[in-house]
């Protein structure tokens, strides 16, 4: 297994733990043998993977197309968690800064942005969820899709039941995505 952008390593130790052989790579990523700190376009490792994860990072890297390319000739199958920032309207981002200010108030700081709309000027550069989608499609078939949850990665995993919730409801948008999808045949 390929881990793409690995963050502090939860995910490429529950791999491990359930018996993947694991390299997770990230510029940020742990010290440790199952970590690598290099980009997806600085690993040298040749593969194959049977398969790669990418989480949450897609839409920061550049460029897109060839890591898309590099991704396809290193691993068959590939599962992205991904971030469609584009998609936050009025009652989402609302919803979002009302529970930071209240988990804020409540003495446990959120990891996550405060004010959205300034998060949105100091990330200009992010590729919106339609292009990442295209350039996935470019080398991998979607085999499923689903929307999902995303600001509980910035709030608090105790926020995650509620958002679902909200979403269900048709009162926030999923701002979240995840996909499972498999190189396509030359």
């Amino acid at each position: 297994m390929l881990e793409v952008g690995c963050g502090g390593g939860e995910l490429a130790h529950a791999l491990a733990a359930a018996g993947y052989d694991v390299l997770a790579i990230d510029p940020r990523a742990p010290v440790g043998p199952l970590f690598r700190q290099l980009t997806l376009e600085e690993l040298d490792d040749p593969g194959p993977f049977d398969a790669a994860v990418a989480a949450r990072v897609l839409h920061h890297v550049e460029p897109l197309g060839p890591a898309v390319e590099k991704l396809a000739r290193l691993a068959p199958r590939l599962v992205v968690d991904e971030f469609a920032w584009e998609l936050i309207d009025r009652p989402t981002q609302e919803w979002y800064e009302g529970e930071h200010r209240r988990l804020a108030e409540a003495g446990r700081e959120p990891k996550g942005p405060s004010d959205l709309d300034d998060w949105r000027e100091k990330h200009a550069g992010l590729h919106p969820s339609d292009a990442v989608r295209s350039a996935l499609a470019a080398r991998f078939e979607e085999r499923s899709f689903e929307p999902r949850p995303y600001f509980w990665h910035w709030l608090g995993r105790e926020t995650f039941t509620q958002e679902q919730a909200l979403i269900d409801e048709g009162a926030i948008r999923a701002i979240g995505y995840r996909c499972v999808m498999w190189r396509r045949r030359s």
